[in-house]
């Protein structure tokens, strides 16, 4: 036989209350004796009894559920967003929830927010790094508590974020420091906006220093670690290759590494090589990576509570919470090389063989 469901009459039978009191205690609202409140709450956990959403959609009552919409699950980044997310969620007492969106990238904003904002949540995170323009425009018109994570386009929408151009500026001012003159840059997609800040950083402190950009020296990326060797292997092969290479993320800094070595030249001492996010991985590649370091955790945080601050109807006037980021020096960059170096071969076609070791010629 199947074992009835948990309802608020049983729990407020096991109580001895009423099942008014039993529904104040466990949503949270109304005069409740916090003896009551815990004791509720403890039989409430003993009997595994699980709130009815729909029930709670009928009556207009909050879920006490957060959402989360993203399209990429596959970010490192993402992922550490997500973790953080979850662990200021459980501290407040609430609910996750996430929406994976991929597959159907363009209309998933709308088909998320119309799924999860009618009942199954009482407000959303948007993690989407893919999100056109049009569907940008759509879900500013619509008056939902959501904020926005990690993003850097104009936007009328809430967002938190980490900095971005002046922690870039500082990654190409430790390389200049280094004496490279000749600094690589290897762009991502750009959806969010972050890729463009970053190389804004980056193009910035190169012209402080009184170093003209040269576009020849900035190669596309689309964030993932393919097109990080790809990028670098166009990059070193070059009649003029770069001493450095400053990959838009750690991703595409990885691609980089493998590049270096697949070109036979050594890192640092041939190429120094640094990316951003400092997601786990970069402390563990040999040699470690030099990286931007974005505080998730902090971000994460500010992201839940300007969130419940527009599920409440309190959300002010501040549309920006941005957090500095701080470079973090291991072990992939070095002074540079005494002679600059100019074209190597490219490397050989996977199962092309050995081959000698490349070496930079002056």
């Amino acid at each position: 036989m199947k074992t009835p469901p948990v309802t608020l009459i049983t729990i407020a039978e096991k109580a001895g209350v009423s099942v008014m009191t039993v529904s104040r205690a466990l949503n949270g609202e109304g005069a409740v004796a916090e003896k009551t409140r815990a004791k509720v709450r403890a039989i409430a956990a003993e009997l595994g009894y699980s709130p009815n959403l729909s029930a709670k959609m009928m009556k207009g009552s909050r879920t006490n559920v957060i959402g989360i919409l993203v399209n990429d699950l596959q970010s490192a980044v993402i992922n550490e967003i997500i973790g953080a997310v979850s662990g200021a969620v459980r501290r407040l007492e609430m609910d996750l929830v996430i929406y994976n969106s991929i597959g159907g990238v363009d209309d998933a904003p709308n088909r998320g927010l119309g799924h999860m904002l009618q009942g199954l949540c009482d407000g959303l995170l948007l993690i989407l790094p893919r999100i056109s323009d049009v569907h940008l425009r759509q879900l500013e018109q619509r008056d939902l508590p959501v904020v926005l994570v990690n993003y850097w386009r104009p936007t009328q929408l809430p967002v938190v974020r980490g900095g971005n151009g002046d922690a870039a500026a500082a990654v190409t001012r430790h390389l200049l420091q280094l004496g490279h003159r000749r600094i690589g840059f290897i762009a991502g997609s750009a959806f969010t906006g972050q890729s463009q800040e970053r190389q804004r950083g980056y193009e910035d402190a190169l012209e402080g220093a009184g170093i003209a950009i040269d576009p020849a020296l900035i190669a596309p990326g689309d964030f993932g670690r393919r097109s990080g060797y790809e990028a670098a292997c166009a990059l070193l092969t070059a009649a003029d290759a770069p001493t450095a290479i400053f990959a838009a993320n750690d991703e595409m800094a990885f691609g980089a590494i493998d590049a270096v070595r697949a070109c036979g030249l050594r890192m640092p001492q041939d190429v120094s090589v640094v990316g951003f996010d400092d997601i786990p991985a970069a402390a563990h590649v040999h040699p470690g990576l030099t990286t931007v370091r974005q505080p998730l955790a902090a971000i994460s945080e500010a992201a839940v509570r300007e969130l419940l601050l527009r599920i409440s109807g309190a959300g002010g006037e501040q549309q920006r919470v941005e957090f500095p980021s701080e470079l973090v020096l291991r072990e992939s960059t070095a002074k540079a090389p005494r002679r600059a170096g100019t074209a190597i071969q490219p490397p050989a076609p996977a199962g092309a063989g050995t081959r000698k070791r490349a070496t930079r010629k002056g």
